[in-house]
């Protein structure tokens, strides 16, 4: 019941509107910084590396996996890091503030901050991350006030046109 409150109530939306583009603020403009200020992500990733979140008893890192992939991937494309960081930063606060796609940059959103904590970093990525829930919680109700006013119509249609037209053949020609 509260969760449909949540995700219906127009009161509710402006409040959503009002932190999602609080937030969307937040990151576009830290990703302006970096696309217009010369982002490097070496220095970092070589220290997360170097230093990765600990278990403070037995000194093993907690997410190898993910020290993995910053060893074996984002250093080595360091270029592609430092271009899509920045540039992914810049569009989630955009996606945010117009609220075009709104549940999409909140998605991305989210999944950037939980790559910089693990990373180690925390900074604001905790409060952002909290922020990102309560805005990814609130589903479509999050983009009312926004294009998704007008898109979510239209990708609707579209979807529901493209699973009518392919759907139903599969279906067919399966029995």
């Amino acid at each position: 019941m509260v969760m449909k409150w949540f995700r219906e109530n127009v009161w509710v939306a402006v409040a959503i509107t009002l932190l999602r583009i609080y937030v969307g603020w937040d990151w576009m403009v830290h990703g302006w910084e970096k696309l217009t200020g010369g982002f490097d992500a070496t220095g970092f990733l070589k220290y997360a590396i170097g230093k990765p979140v600990a278990d403070k008893a037995t000194q093993e890192a907690l997410f190898p996996t993910y020290n993995y992939f910053l060893e074996n991937f984002a250093l080595p494309n360091v270029k592609l890091i430092n271009f899509l960081i920045p540039l992914g930063e810049f569009l989630i606060g955009v996606g945010l503030i117009v609220g075009g796609l709104t549940l999409t940059a909140t998605f991305f959103g989210m999944m950037l901050n939980f790559m910089f904590l693990f990373a180690g970093t925390v900074s604001t990525n905790p409060w952002l991350l909290l922020l990102l829930v309560i805005i990814f919680t609130a589903g479509t109700n999050a983009g009312r006030f926004g294009l998704d006013a007008y898109l979510t119509p239209l990708l609707r249609k579209g979807w529901a046109k493209t699973t009518e037209k392919y759907g139903k053949k599969k279906i067919s020609e399966q029995r």
